[in-house]
């Protein structure tokens, strides 16, 4: 890493980390909300979730920062989130599904000690692990559109900032468009709640478990948080001079989700589009140092989470659906991207078409939804190609020398 000496006001470097909490956590809060609340978490349940995503990605952010003086940053699964939005509930409910999110975590923990499974992830092709992925945000991105034909003086206002910024400063976008959202939610809301009940909590739930649970979100959202979240966050961080520290960062994560599962925490990965706010130039010249904006942004997580009760009663009595409409333009940059990433090479290009199509039918068999139908789908249309592209190859070559 090239490692510079100039010195920064402090001043900029603390900002840096501010917006890497700010934009993480307001650009995709309501996705969040949207996926708990899908499961079947209660307004309380899904408070008790934001509450503690915040207060452990603040503390494990700032703690990574701290341990390896470098920029790591960890955010929720905001893919997740939508992965658990598309699905819906399983069989045995909110309990059964808060034991998914403990097994992810275990799962998470695994991959960091055992570096097999790590390499299990990996093998998925990453045009099958994108396309799932882009079947699962598909149906939250057409929320704006929707919402607007219903809302439209509500949601026009939301939808324009956002094209605004999106020309002017994309990265502020989503933050703004959420922002934009919730002034008009406050003023059209029939009310939220009193002071007391406004004021952050925590929520146990028992968690249970079923098979519907263990293969519908519990694997897909490991999958989805390793390949759309941890493997891009490495790179975000590898592509300023950093490298990450792979197996604290998974035994950190990992730890976290296990814990926050009982509250209503989902999952726990390496932020990857925020990471560069704080280990980009926005954390400071003297690249030694934008680990400081990285602390700043854990310790300002810690501040958001006394505000996740009110966002979330903010957002459930929202008008209609305008906050899950303001979260899908949010997504939009996502899934765009992992379409991109879909449909990149046209080898294989059948299998993620696959993978796309069966994770955008909603489908559920045996009570296990469509995210790892279309994973499993795309992974058998892959095989199948692989396995007789020899002597496809074979042929080829014999009517070519013909």
């Amino acid at each position: 890493m090239n490692r510079t000496t100039a010195v920064d006001p402090p001043s900029r470097v603390h900002v840096a980390g501010v917006m890497t909490a700010v934009v993480g956590s307001t650009s995709s809060f309501a996705v969040v909300l949207a996926g708990l609340t899908a499961v079947g978490a209660s307004p309380g349940q899904a408070a008790s979730g934001l509450a503690i995503l915040c207060l452990l990605q603040g503390l494990g952010t700032a703690f990574l920062a701290q341990r390896h003086r470098l920029p790591v940053v960890l955010a929720w699964s905001t893919p997740g989130a939508a992965l658990l939005a598309a699905g819906g509930t399983v069989a045995g409910g909110w309990p059964a599904a808060v034991g998914a999110f403990a097994l992810t975590g275990l799962l998470l923990l695994a991959t960091g000690a055992i570096p097999a499974l790590g390499g299990a992830v990996a093998r998925i092709p990453a045009a099958i692990a994108q396309a799932m992925l882009a079947g699962v945000l598909l149906p939250l991105c057409l929320a704006p559109v929707r919402a607007l034909v219903a809302e439209p003086a509500l949601v026009a206002p939301v939808v324009l900032v956002w094209v605004a910024a999106l020309a002017l400063r994309p990265r502020l976008a989503a933050p703004l468009a959420i922002g934009v959202a919730l002034v008009v939610a406050l003023l059209t809301a029939d009310g939220v709640g009193t002071l007391p009940q406004l004021l952050p909590h925590l929520e146990w739930t028992t968690p249970g478990l079923s098979w519907p649970a263990v293969v519908g979100i519990a694997l897909p959202l490991w999958i989805v948080t390793m390949a759309a979240q941890n493997v891009p966050g490495a790179a975000v961080l590898g592509s300023f001079g950093y490298r990450v520290p792979w197996r604290s960062s998974l035994t950190v994560t990992g730890v976290a989700t296990v814990l926050g599962a009982p509250f209503g925490g989902h999952a726990l990965n390496l932020a990857a589009i925020t990471a560069a706010l704080s280990a980009g130039p926005e954390g400071g010249a003297d690249t030694t140092r934008r680990w400081l904006a990285a602390r700043t942004a854990g310790l300002s997580y810690l501040v958001i989470a006394v505000f996740s009760t009110a966002l979330t009663a903010l957002v459930l009595h929202a008008p209609g659906d305008l906050l899950l409409a303001a979260a899908g333009l949010a997504l939009v940059g996502t899934l765009g991207a992992s379409l991109g990433a879909a449909a990149s090479s046209p080898t294989g290009r059948e299998a993620a078409v696959v993978t796309f199509v069966v994770a955008v039918s909603g489908v559920t068999l045996a009570g296990i939804g469509a995210a790892f139908w279309a994973l499993l789908a795309g992974l058998a249309v892959h095989a199948a190609v692989e396995l007789t592209r020899p002597g496809r190859e074979r042929r080829a070559g014999s009517a070519a020398a013909a």
